[in-house]
């Protein structure tokens, strides 16, 4: 019976694994590293938490903090559990300036970006994030960092002009509107925004007639769209 004992110990030992069965140093830094990703996932967690929740003190005393962690990355909000759903459909659309090889200005029409975002996405499977999220995030950053005279609201605003002049002079760049009528020198930006027919068996009586928002003219930097202006 004593000479079985070892054997045993000997297989209990070889039968531990997980953090058990690494070496000394390898179970500190496992450890080191665990603890730092409890503490990111618990700090994340609360300034989710801090960015939803009412305002209170702890959001007036840190909201700034709070903010610069969750923008623009990791913003949230409630529009998936609305009581009123969106009811209206809002396409941004695009316009140039441009000059031409002979030292002329032409205006192009205007780009419907949004449309163009709907038919690649209509039948996709698999929509990319940029397909569908990154012209409507960009307007609705925009909108929200404006007030109805287009007037930026500090840097955030600012921000938002740069950001979405940006996602436009690329998207021009895809429709060619260089290649085909010169330099882009300025673009100017509108939202066109129409209600949502009512179904059939409602009552409910809505204009049909679209409401525009159009946008100053912005002048694109000599370096193209990764110029800042």
């Amino acid at each position: 019976m004593d000479g079985a004992e070892p054997v045993v110990a000997g297989a209990l030992a070889s039968d531990r694994g997980g953090l058990a069965a690494l070496s000394l140093p390898y179970r500190i830094a496992a450890a080191v590293a665990l603890t730092f990703v409890t503490v990111a996932a618990c700090v994340h967690l609360g300034m989710v938490f801090l960015h939803v929740a009412p305002q209170n003190t702890a959001t007036r005393q840190h909201g700034r903090a709070v903010e610069e962690w969750i923008y623009p990355e990791f913003e949230q909000n409630w529009k998936l559990f609305a009581p009123n759903p969106l009811q209206q459909n809002i396409a941004v659309q695009v316009r140039a300036e441009v000059r031409t090889s002979d030292g002329g200005h032409r205006t192009t029409g205007w780009y419907d970006l949004s449309a163009q975002d709907g038919a690649a996405i209509d039948g996709n499977l698999l929509p990319s994030h940029t397909q569908q999220n990154e012209l409507r995030r960009a307007w609705d950053f925009f909108v929200a960092s404006h007030d109805s005279e287009n007037r930026p609201a500090g840097l955030r605003g600012t921000l938002s002009e740069h950001y979405l002049r940006r996602i436009v002079v690329l998207r021009l760049g895809r429709e060619r509107a260089e290649a085909d009528a010169g330099r882009v020198e300025r673009v100017q930006v509108r939202s066109r925004t129409a209600n949502v027919p009512p179904p059939s068996w409602s009552e409910e009586q809505v204009s049909d007639k679209p409401i525009f928002r159009v946008l100053p003219w912005w002048r694109v930097p000599t370096g193209g769209a990764g110029a800042s202006a």
